[in-house]
């Protein structure tokens, strides 16, 4: 763990130093409150510091509303002085300290302040990761780890609505599993769950970083695609169709061959940009793909469809 101290004594600043290395802390000195806020606010900075109220350029109490203007990760920090007074220690608080330790102080006493700030630190990181299990569990299918129906709907609201504002493209691949019941009633559920997984796994291995895949729902995913107009969004869902038949799924039961129909939309071959007519419009161009046959792509434009009614 590092730690910062920031004290212009040198006799101080080494001794607290050697108390801190001897206790097994990382120990990054400096000089004055400047040096101190521009450590505290790296990416990677301390995230416990003992800051002397008295330094040039920038005292304790300043530095400490410096460090919590920053939205950063938690930073525990404890004020050094020989003021001692209830109106100082209300200062020091207000301004963004975590504790107060007067000088001269016992080094165990420092130690221990320090491992309540350990503690501190600890809790919050757990909190943040609780925050974090938690947004992904509400984000994301919790059987093929892709992003939910609801998350994937987002995330194409969004798309559209940049595209809209950027006069850009937006394309959407509704992707449905052919025949995906008979695998479930051939080889069970929990084969029919690992053809899922491995299904996700192939298409997130095919997309670009800044696309989005999504469970839609049972065996149908569906696919936001940015910046790809319609010629590119349709050689794309070949491309996952490919991989996806390409090889037989192994599981426990023995190799399990699986195909998909994708319907293809793309925005720049529609006026409209609502969430469900995207929707809607992929939709049938998934149903012309298993009318086709299956294991075939079909993209949606305006006069095919006219025509298909």
């Amino acid at each position: 763990m590092k730690i910062l101290v920031a004290e212009d004594e040198i006799i101080s600043l080494r001794m607290i130093g050697r108390v801190l290395e001897r206790a097994g802390y990382e120990v990054i000195a400096v000089d004055d409150g400047r040096k101190a806020v521009e450590q505290l606010c790296k990416v990677d900075g301390p995230r416990i510091a003992l800051i002397d109220w008295m330094m040039p350029e920038l005292d304790g109490p300043g530095v400490c509303r410096e460090v919590r203007k920053h939205d950063q990760h938690y930073i525990h920090i404890l004020v050094l002085t020989s003021k001692n007074s209830k109106r100082d220690v209300v200062e020091a608080l207000e301004a963004g300290a975590n504790d107060f330790l007067v000088k001269p102080f016992d080094s165990e006493e420092l130690k221990a302040r320090i491992g309540v700030g350990m503690r501190i630190l600890r809790l919050e990181d757990d909190l943040v990761q609780a925050r974090e299990d938690m947004r992904y569990k509400a984000t994301h299918d919790a059987l093929t780890s892709l992003l939910s129906r609801g998350a994937i709907l987002d995330m194409l609201a969004r798309e559209l609505a940049r595209t809209r504002r950027e006069n850009g493209c937006t394309s959407a691949l509704m992707l449905d599993l052919d025949h995906f019941k008979s695998v479930n009633d051939r080889y069970g559920h929990l084969v029919g769950d690992e053809v899922l997984r491995e299904v996700s796994r192939r298409m997130l291995g095919r997309v670009r970083a800044y696309d989005f895949v999504g469970r839609f729902g049972g065996e149908e995913f569906l696919v936001v695609l940015n910046n790809c107009a319609a010629v590119n969004a349709f050689e794309r869902a070949e491309d996952l169709r490919r991989i996806i038949a390409e090889s037989p799924i192994e599981t426990p039961s023995g190799p399990v061959p699986i195909t998909a129909s994708i319907g293809v939309f793309s925005s720049d071959e529609f006026s409209s940009l609502v969430v469900e007519a995207v929707l809607q419009q992929a939709d049938r161009a998934l149903y012309a793909a298993k009318a086709a046959g299956r294991n075939c792509s079909r993209i949606a434009t305006p006069i095919s469809i006219m025509d298909s009614e």
